[in-house]
C-alpha cells in the first residue's frame, strides 16, 4: 500500500496544467513512440535492465548492449549466477560500471528473497541495491501501473519549460515538487506508466537540451508557458556548474613476450574494481617512465611513445600520455594477458580505448623503440 502523499506545494500564480496536458501527451506518445526493444512488453526485469543502462547513456549506444545482455542474462537468476568479471565484460564501453554491479546484486537479492522475480511494488524495488527513486519509479509505473513518478533530467527539463520555471533543477526541493505534482496527476490516470514514459520520450525527441527544443513539433506547445514567454531556449536552469578537475596521467603499455600487463584498480574510487593498464600520476617523459619500469629490476628492451588521449568523466578529466615498453620479464604484482583475452575476458574502460587498440599488437616484437635497448 502506498503511503499518503503530501499536499502539493504552492507556486504562486503558476498553474501546472499537467492534468490538461496528460491526454495530449499520452495520445501523442501512443502514435509516435519509438519501437524500442524494452517497450515490446511490460516485463519488469527488461525494464530494469534498460533503465539501468540508460542512466547517463544515449539510447543509440544502449541498443546493442541491451540485446546482448538479455541474450546471456534473460532473467534475474541467470544474472545472479554470473561472475562479476563476466558481467562487467558485458558492460564494457557503457561506462559507470557501478550500475552493472548494483544490477547484479539486485538480481541476487531477487533470487534470494523473491523467488527469482522482481518485487512487485515501488517500496520493494527501492529496497534493492542501486535502485533510486527514478529507476524504482520507472519500473513500478511501467511494469505494474503504480502511480509513482519517474523524474530524470529529461523530465525536469520538460517541466521547467512547461511551467517556465527558472529555479535550479538540481535542487532537491525542485525535484521533490516535480514528483509530487506528477503523482497528483498519475493518481487520476488509468495508465500512469504511459504518462511517465511519454514525459521521458518528449524530453528525448522534442524538448531537447542545450537550447534546441522542437516546439513546433511538440504536442504541448499550446500549453507551454516558456513557449508563450519566449524563454524555452534559456531553460532549464542547472545552477552553477563546477569545472572538472584535470589530471595528467601516464599510461604504461608493458609487453613481455606475447602478453601485455594489466592491473586491477582499487575497490573504491574512479573505475573501481576494473582492469586497466598500469598508470602513473603526472605526464612523465619516456625516459622517466622507463626509469620507473627499471626500478623493478627488469631490462627495458624497447621503448616508444604510445600517443596521447583525453577522457572526460563526470567530475574529472584525464589527459593521458602513453608509453610503450617491452621488458625481458614481467613486472611483479601485475596481470599479464594475451591479446585475445582483452577482447574476451577483461573489461577495460573506454578511457583506455587508444591503448587497448595498440595492445592487440602485443604479439609483435617491436625492437625499434626510440630509446634503444638496455645493455
Amino acid at each position: 500500500m502506498m503511503s499518503e502523499k503530501p499536499e502539493l506545494p504552492e507556486i504562486g500564480e503558476k498553474e501546472t496544467g499537467l492534468a490538461q496536458a496528460a491526454p495530449l501527451l499520452i495520445g501523442w506518445f501512443k502514435k509516435n513512440a519509438r519501437p524500442l526493444p524494452w517497450r515490446m512488453d511490460r516485463d519488469p526485469y527488461r525494464i530494469l535492465v534498460s533503465e539501468t543502462m540508460l542512466q547517463q547513456t544515449r539510447i543509440e549506444t544502449v541498443l546493442p548492449y541491451f540485446e546482448r545482455f538479455l541474450s546471456d542474462y534473460p532473467d534475474p537468476a541467470h544474472l545472479a549466477a554470473a561472475p562479476e568479471d563476466e558481467v562487467l565484460k558485458h558492460w564494457e564501453g557503457l561506462g559507470y560500471y557501478s550500475r552493472a554491479r548494483h544490477l547484479r546484486e539486485a538480481a541476487r537479492q531477487c533470487v534470494e528473497k523473491y523467488g527469482g522475480k522482481l518485487p512487485g511494488s515501488y517500496a520493494g524495488l527501492r529496497a534493492l541495491p542501486g535502485l533510486g527513486e527514478y529507476t524504482a519509479g520507472a519500473v513500478a509505473s511501467l511494469a505494474y501501473g503504480e502511480p509513482v513518478s519517474a523524474v530524470d533530467g529529461n523530465v525536469l527539463r520538460v517541466l521547467s519549460r512547461f511551467w517556465n520555471d527558472e529555479r535550479d533543477i538540481s535542487r532537491s526541493a525542485v525535484k521533490k515538487e516535480a514528483r509530487s505534482r506528477i503523482e497528483a496527476v498519475l493518481r487520476t490516470l488509468d495508465e500512469p506508466g504511459v504518462f511517465n514514459e511519454a514525459l521521458m520520450e518528449l524530453g528525448e525527441v522534442r524538448c531537447l537540451p542545450n537550447g534546441r527544443p522542437q516546439c513546433l513539433r511538440c504536442p504541448l506547445n499550446g500549453l507551454c508557458l516558456a513557449r508563450q514567454a519566449g524563454t524555452e531556449a534559456d531553460l532549464p536552469n542547472r545552477g552553477e556548474i563546477k569545472p572538472r578537475r584535470k589530471e595528467a596521467k601516464t599510461v604504461l603499455l608493458l609487453f613481455c613476450g606475447e602478453k601485455v600487463a594489466l592491473e586491477k584498480r582499487p575497490d573504491r574510487g574512479l573505475l573501481a574494481g576494473l582492469y586497466g593498464f598500469p598508470m602513473l600520476d603526472g605526464a612523465l617523459s619516456l625516459f622517466d617512465a622507463a626509469e620507473w619500469v627499471r626500478s623493478f629490476g627488469v631490462r627495458v628492451l624497447s621503448a616508444e611513445p604510445a600517443g596521447e588521449a583525453v577522457h572526460v568523466f563526470t567530475h574529472v578529466e584525464w589527459a593521458m600520455r602513453g608509453c610503450r615498453f617491452r621488458t625481458d620479464r614481467p613486472l611483479p604484482g601485475l596481470i599479464y594477458a594475451e591479446a585475445d583475452e582483452l577482447a574476451t575476458k577483461y573489461a577495460l574502460p573506454s578511457a583506455f580505448r587508444l591503448y587497448r587498440a595498440q595492445a592487440k599488437d602485443s604479439g609483435k616484437d617491436k625492437q625499434n623503440g626510440k630509446m634503444g635497448s638496455d645493455q
